[in-house]
């Protein structure tokens, strides 16, 4: 009987020791199955988790800005319009030289299909193109000279003028005055001093030296003073930006 008992004891114990040993050799006993990896099926025909959706920077909820209107626009001015100008550069035939330099301020606004082409303020330069001094006895003063450029509101355009030109006036008239008294002064000192014969012959000598005078004489210069108001016609046409509106 205690030989049975004996026996029955190590058989329990031989089980006990078996089923222990296993449990603690087991490396996958308590662990949890791994992750599939992101983006990838775990097994075939699983279907992968959907990605986040990525963040989009804010813009604040302003729109994008719109395209900014242009600035300027271009006019053109016909062949032939006047522009109304005030001298600023004095000239007279007598001093001034050819290609000496002119300008020119606007009195008063060109004005294009309503629009403002050439503003007032806006000026012309240029320069000399002819210059004759008075004769004598024949020959008048003349001076004449042309714009070639006009500025305005920081706006710098060529530009082509008919020829701006003065002429003085004739003086024939009092040329023969000059002589015509001569004359008759002549012809008075020789009728004191010689009768009547003697009139004759210092009315001779009185138009000789009436003559005399004109000769030694220049005509009229042409003189345009410093706020002389002319006006310039351009001889071609003139395109010119201006400030969109």
């Amino acid at each position: 009987m205690k030989t049975l008992w004996t026996a029955a004891a190590l058989l329990g114990l031989l089980a006990a020791v078996a089923c222990g040993g296993r449990d603690d050799k087991d490396p996958r006993k308590g662990e949890e199955p791994p992750a599939p990896a992101l983006g990838a099926p775990a097994e075939p025909g699983a279907v992968a988790p959907a990605e986040r959706p990525r963040a989009v920077p804010s813009s604040g909820g302003s729109a994008s800005p719109a395209r900014r209107a242009p600035q300027w626009r271009d006019v053109t001015v016909p062949q032939g319009t006047a522009i109304p100008l005030e001298l600023e550069t004095p000239l007279s035939s007598e001093t001034t030289q050819v290609e000496a330099p002119v300008r020119a301020r606007v009195s008063q606004a060109v004005i294009v299909n309503g629009v403002v082409a050439i503003p007032t303020g806006a000026t012309l330069s240029g320069v000399v193109t002819q210059v004759e001094r008075a004769g004598r006895v024949q020959g008048r003063a003349q001076l004449a000279f042309v714009f070639t450029r006009l500025e305005a509101d920081n706006v710098s355009e060529e530009v082509n003028t008919v020829p701006v030109a003065y002429v003085a006036d004739s003086t024939k008239g009092e040329d023969a005055a000059k002589i015509g008294v001569g004359a008759i002064g002549g012809a008075i000192v020789g009728g004191i001093l010689g009768g009547g014969s003697g009139a004759a012959k210092g009315a001779a000598i009185g138009g000789a030296a009436g003559t005399g005078v004109v000769l030694a004489t220049r005509g009229d210069e042409v003189t345009l003073g410093r706020g002389t108001i002319l006006a310039a016609s351009l001889a071609s046409p003139l395109t010119v930006r201006v400030p969109a509106r």
